[in-house]
């Protein structure tokens, strides 16, 4: 069953399943080709602690396959379908940055989060139809495209004060257009546009991120940033994705997106636990 996003606070963390609809996802073990991969899938993340799960129809890594709205609307509508019938019930996320998917799923199964890569500059009308329908909105930071953004990482006051700078316009586009601001997420980005260097210090300084005032959403799991750092493989990166996802908790409330539901829901609930007693009560 979905939920509407509305019975979830967004400040605080959730884990977010990632169910890839695509074939290219560059984690294999992510990528669900049926319904009911997809309807397994969706009950065992709920069971092991998800509030979340992410449909996306479309792999944005790089050299992965263009997409047509049609064959993207069929592999999220397989998703939205086997959700629906799941035996739990859970919160959507569709990952897309096409307005027409926003309105084909909003359509015939009502209220989700849109998890827009792009922050609406892939298709600007995307910003209107979501501020239309009301939905929750997550702006992710990149520079050009998956098949351009590792060439596009010179930032010369430093990764973190592009990143501020960017959502800074960003969200005065994203409210001028009609999205409220307790609707708007953001993502930084990690492994977008970022060299491996870049997307560790950006985790380091995601205080100041923080400090805008929005709800984050962190993307860390089996990244390259964890397996080019200690040279392993993704599927060997399940530690470091752990490690780093207690990092980008330490210091506040996140969404994870992860691949690894169970482990992670131990690390958000350490988290919390870690925070109430050290900080909330002070030591």
């Amino acid at each position: 069953m979905i939920l509407n996003p509305a019975t979830i606070d967004i400040r605080s963390s959730h884990v977010m399943a990632i169910v890839n609809l695509t074939p290219d996802s560059f984690y294999a073990s992510s990528r669900h080709a049926s319904y009911e991969a997809v309807k397994q899938s969706v009950e065992r993340a709920v069971m092991e602690g998800a509030t979340i799960v992410d449909l996306g129809g479309y792999s944005s890594r790089p050299g992965a396959e263009v997409v047509s709205v049609d064959e993207e609307w069929r592999r999220v509508e397989m998703g939205l379908q086997a959700v629906r019938d799941a035996d739990v019930e859970v919160v959507v996320s569709i990952d897309t940055f096409r307005s027409e998917i926003v309105r084909r799923a909003y359509t015939c199964y009502g209220a989700f989060i849109v998890n827009d890569i792009s922050a609406g500059e892939a298709d600007a009308t995307i910003i209107d139809t979501v501020a239309e329908l009301g939905l929750p909105y997550v702006a992710m930071h990149m520079r050009g495209t998956p098949e351009t953004m590792q060439g596009l990482t010179d930032y010369k006051e430093g990764v973190t004060r592009g990143v501020v700078d960017y959502f800074r316009e960003r969200v005065k586009v994203l409210e001028e257009a009609g999205i409220a601001h307790d609707k708007i997420i953001l993502d930084p980005g990690f492994g977008f546009a970022k060299t491996l260097e870049q997307n560790h210090v950006l985790l380091a300084e995601l205080d100041e991120l923080r400090a805008l005032g929005y709800p984050l959403l962190i993307g860390l799991s089996r990244k390259s940033m964890i397996y080019r750092a200690v040279g392993i493989t993704p599927e060997e990166s399940l530690p470091g994705s752990l490690a780093l996802a207690w990092e980008a908790l330490r210091s506040g409330e996140a969404i994870v997106r992860v691949h690894d539901v169970a482990a992670t829901h131990q690390v958000v609930a350490l988290a919390k636990y870690y925070k109430q007693v050290c900080y909330d009560k002070g030591r």
